[in-house]
């Protein structure tokens, strides 16, 4: 049983490492991002009511729609919070990669680990893919509708937005450098499903992806990277957004976010989890709007 939509909205932190990092990263979106945390001021939020017995109905009928399982609000809500459950181990991986390849009598480890740019790359890879269908289930299209994704980024805003604008800054531009898209597509093409195999995340999500193998999970991951190509260069070159601007902004959260822009994704990525964060929010947003339509 999935646990109430109005506790997971009510558990989000207020601060953190997590907020902190949307908050240092507001200059991409400016203005467009608000840490809500709070079921009931999300529900003021998307309705612009301040009645309460107004705020109530929206609220049970909110419930109600999240807790009807033939609905895409549970799944999407899944692949949010999964797609990020395994935050650590994957920074784990990248960060005694990078060890291993530093220091000598480490090296064992990177025997042990994948290598930290082909972890980078599914990592990418995979929170693209649970962005796609998280929209599918969302607005109750099936798994595989690359091009009305592509579509609908025009028009993404709030957590979304703010969700987007992170993964190019942190999972993109950050580990993988300014072409990161270009990059990482080579680095899958190259690994080809093996580095699929190798990821604990992909392992977790796998049964959302849409194919039958790992190798047609991995081409739809790679057409899902090849899709938003266009979209990503266009909102990098709109935003002014750049490797030196992102690692200014991102060091200056935590005394322990510092060293080479390798390291400094590797704990990132061990240390935050603003996919599931945002995307909590993004399942209330939309499943609150659909309520108060209803109501």
């Amino acid at each position: 049983m999935a646990r109430p939509l109005y506790k997971v909205v009510d558990d989000l932190p207020r601060i953190g490492l997590t907020p902190a990092m949307l908050h240092a990263l507001d200059w991409v979106v400016p203005g467009k991002y608000t840490n809500i945390t709070s079921f009931d001021d999300m529900i003021r939020s998307v309705t612009g009511s301040q009645d309460e017995a107004h705020i109530q109905r929206v609220g049970e009928r909110t419930i109600h729609l999240f807790n009807d399982s033939s609905q895409g609000y549970q799944r999407a809500l899944w692949l949010y919070q999964t797609v990020d459950s395994t935050q650590g181990l994957a920074g784990v991986a990248a960060f005694l990669s990078k060890i291993g390849e530093s220091v000598s009598f480490l090296s064992f480890l990177d025997r042990l680990t994948p290598k930290a740019d082909t972890t980078q790359a599914v990592d990418l890879g995979l929170k693209l893919v649970a962005e796609i269908v998280g929209f599918c289930s969302l607005n109750g299209l099936p798994g595989d509708s690359v091009g009305d994704f592509v579509e609908s980024l025009a028009d993404y805003q709030d957590e979304a937005l703010m969700r987007m604008a992170t993964l190019i800054c942190v999972d993109g531009i950050l580990p993988l450098g300014p072409d990161f898209i270009s990059s990482a597509m080579s680095m899958l093409d190259k690994s080809g499903a093996s580095a699929l195999a190798s990821s604990e995340r992909f392992q977790r999500v796998s049964g959302m992806i849409p194919g039958d193998t790992r190798k047609e999970q991995l081409n739809f991951m790679q057409q899902g990277l090849e899709s938003v190509k266009g979209w990503v260069e266009g909102f990098v070159a709109e935003h002014s957004i750049t490797v030196e601007k992102v690692a200014g902004s991102v060091k200056g959260v935590s005394d322990r976010w510092d060293g080479s822009l390798d390291y400094l994704a590797a704990v990132i990525d061990m240390m935050t989890d603003y996919y599931e964060h945002t995307g909590v929010q993004t399942v209330a947003r939309q499943c609150i709007s659909r309520a108060a339509a209803e109501v």
